[in-house]
């Protein structure tokens, strides 16, 4: 392959990669769809393509739709144990956030509402939504009629439309939003963490090191903020299960406010926090290390703000 073309490639790659990502909700997945891109890129005649990043756009659409599709990925997801991958603050996978609905189609509870839409469906969102795409394109790249897109579009918006997200949250405004929240889960007293809660707040969780087998989930805003309150309380069976005593930072993670509970510069897991009208309208926990590789290695390459606890 010419330098031209491998120049073209990689100028492309974080835009691609972010493309992936929104369909896959896995950093790892979205990597091997653009590693795949590539290697059609480079057998491909580039002499009949008349637009590389109309035709990489379609390609890695399209392989994240058959990835969607594949046995391994329906079953990894039909078992009730996935969540998607998180990524910091910075991450260039997260993609493009000059507009709201940018910014909140990364965030935990948008990547969990879309699994309930089909792959085209999924596909058409993010094409539409997040990269502005309009549905005589979208049509192209999928391979179907502009009126189909137009129908999958308005199917999605509306399965989409109750996140209702705030995001855009800087370092310093989710380091406020965490410290009250942490203040709350270690006094002990449940209450305290209920009236920072929305009255429908609902949490999810892949359980202590993601070893639960399958998602926990809390229904309530009671439910979840006892749930918190006992995670909150450090004991040496815990200390003993993750190998020492975390510190817990404040971060931004998948646009919204998080705590990343650390040690020995790893990350052993990390709840993001969701908001709405100022207050916590859910809570997501990630664990499983096989979803933290690529925020660690991040979280390793910064600097890092005081932790808000430094010996959990």
């Amino acid at each position: 392959m010419d330098l031209v073309a491998v120049e073209h490639f990689e100028a492309s790659r974080n835009r691609l990669a972010s493309l992936a990502y929104r369909l896959l909700g896995s950093a790892a997945d979205a990597e091997d769809t653009v590693q795949d891109a590539f290697l059609r890129w480079q057998d491909a005649d580039r002499e009949y393509v008349d637009v590389p990043e109309a035709w990489l756009t379609k390609i890695v659409t399209n392989l994240a739709i058959d990835r969607l599709r594949s046995a391994r990925v329906r079953h990894e997801r039909s078992v009730g144990a996935w969540l998607p991958e998180p990524l910091l603050d910075g991450d260039p996978m997260l993609g493009p956030a000059e507009t709201a609905v940018q910014r909140e189609s990364v965030t935990l509870a948008v990547l969990l509402l879309m699994e309930r839409l089909s792959p085209v469906e999924r596909a058409v969102y993010v094409l539409r939504e997040a990269f502005s795409h309009s549905h005589a394109e979208i049509a192209g790249i999928l391979g179907i009629t502009e009126s189909a897109s137009q129908q999958h579009a308005h199917r999605a918006r509306r399965r989409i439309a109750a996140a209702g997200n705030e995001t855009g949250t800087d370092q310093a405004a989710a380091r406020r939003i965490v410290e009250a929240f942490v203040a709350a889960a270690t006094s002990g007293r449940t209450e305290r963490l209920v009236a920072l809660l929305t009255d429908d707040a609902t949490g999810v969780s892949d359980g202590a090191l993601g070893l639960a087998g399958t998602l926990i989930r809390y229904s309530t805003p009671a439910r979840l903020a006892a749930a918190v309150r006992i995670g909150f309380t450090p004991t040496p069976a815990k200390h003993e299960l993750v190998g020492g005593s975390p510190s817990i930072h404040a971060a931004v993670v998948n646009r919204c406010p998080a705590m990343l509970f650390t040690l020995d510069d790893r990350v052993l897991g990390v709840a993001i926090l969701e908001i709405r009208d100022g207050k916590i309208a859910g809570v997501g926990s990630v664990s499983a290390q096989a979803r933290l590789g690529r925020l660690t290695e991040r979280w390793r390459q910064r600097p890092h703000d005081a932790p808000l606890i430094e010996s959990w």
